[in-house]
């Protein structure tokens, strides 16, 4: 009789009993997560700030007549994307994890449409993230953002206020990530960037920008 041969399991690493394979192109989460949290949430002082004094203030000056007119921050999109990815995905694990570290949620790995040669890059290949904040985490980021990291930024004078696209949408680009100061300086391999997008809902331009205003955005002064 032949000999039975056992089945030999594929490898890989085991988390609470289950058998969980690790390949190229997988991100795994680092730290603890959401759900581990079992504290009561605290209300984002900015989203009482902004019910309490930013709509009476901008109904009074646009004379509005109903609280639905009042510009309103929709969502915060952050961006980062990492052209060496192509050839060292640690680059892009990292980035992940620091994105993730920033705004306080999982980021969606973003993928190369077409392939181009000359760029060494395939289709389907991982070159960057983004996340979409919304509701209470986007107040929270805004709130540290404002306050926290953007004093931060070296030789910092304030934001261009030429940066809106006619719809009230203000986007701006950030230059190093350490400004935050959830990064751990000597844990960053690669200083890297990214651009961050504030959606407004406003009929113009000045609504929109008198809403960040309310909010405290450090906007450059300019001498009449």
């Amino acid at each position: 009789m032949a000999k039975q041969q056992a089945k030999k399991k594929p490898a890989g690493k085991v988390q609470q009993g289950k058998q969980v394979t690790s390949k190229r192109g997988d991100f795994p989460f680092e730290g603890k997560r959401l759900e581990d949290v079992k504290d009561a949430p605290v209300a984002p002082r900015l989203k009482e700030i902004y019910k309490k004094e930013v709509v009476p203030n901008l109904m009074k000056k646009y004379n509005f007549k109903s609280i639905m007119q009042v510009p309103k921050l929709e969502k915060i999109s952050l961006n980062m994307g990492i052209g060496r990815a192509t050839q060292d995905l640690k680059l892009l694990q990292s980035a992940v994890n620091e994105l993730e570290l920033i705004t306080g949620q999982r980021p969606v790995v973003t993928r190369a449409k077409k392939a181009i040669s000359n760029f060494k890059l395939r289709a389907d290949m991982p070159i960057g993230c983004k996340v979409t904040l919304r509701n209470n985490i986007m107040y929270e980021f805004l709130d540290r953002f404002i306050n926290i990291s953007a004093p931060r930024i070296r030789d910092f004078r304030g934001f261009s206020d030429k940066s809106f696209d006619g719809r009230g949408n203000y986007s701006l680009g950030i230059k190093e990530q350490i400004i935050f100061s959830e990064i751990d300086v000597d844990k960053v391999q690669r200083i890297s960037g990214l651009d961050i997008t504030f959606c407004i809902k406003a009929r113009n331009d000045e609504e929109a920008k008198s809403l960040l205003t309310e909010f405290g955005f450090p906007f450059t002064k300019r001498n009449n």
